[in-house]
């Protein structure tokens, strides 16, 4: 009863502080507001009884992932890193691909209901064990690991480059 009102709580913040981050324009409170709702899924993990999940996403993603957000977000300004001229081009950019986003999800949804009979839950035990995740990471999904530690080194690269200062006469 108890882990249920919790469950209930945790959901209301994760979902309240993700769209605190949507209508924020502050760029620092956005960051705060994702480490907040990153926060709330790990204790959702928690309470579903994945405790090393639970830790993953509160020590890799509210923690470093955000101090890196942090950082690249204190390091630019984002009013400066889009000229005037393409800022409506990028609120309509920004606006399909939130209908492809939300499109994709209600395909999804859709098919997830149709089939809901035939979703199988796997059984508790080795499957969620951190040796299995870390075997899994490595040998499956090798690939999408790395590139996705590519793609945020590369977005720490762009940030530093973005957020460079120009000295005067060079």
């Amino acid at each position: 009863m108890i882990a249920d009102v919790l469950f209930w709580i945790l959901a209301a913040v994760c979902v309240g502080a993700a769209g605190a981050m949507i209508l924020s324009k502050n760029s620092g409170h956005n960051v705060l507001f994702l480490v907040l709702c990153f926060s709330a899924l790990g204790g959702i993990f928690g309470l579903l009884e994945a405790p090393f999940a639970a830790a993953v996403q509160i020590l890799v993603y509210a923690g470093a992932i955000m101090v890196l957000f942090i950082f690249v977000v204190m390091m630019i300004d984002p009013r400066a890193a889009i000229p005037p001229e393409e800022r409506k081009r990028a609120k309509w950019l920004g606006a399909a691909m939130a209908a492809i986003l939300l499109a994709e999800l209600g395909t999804a949804a859709w098919s997830w209901l149709g089939n809901s009979a035939s979703v199988s839950v796997p059984a508790a035990g080795a499957a969620g064990s951190p040796a299995d995740v870390g075997r899994r990471l490595f040998t499956e999904f090798v690939y999408p690991f790395e590139i996705t530690s590519i793609l945020i080194l590369a977005a720490l690269v762009g940030a530093v480059i973005l957020g460079k200062k120009e000295k005067p006469g060079s």
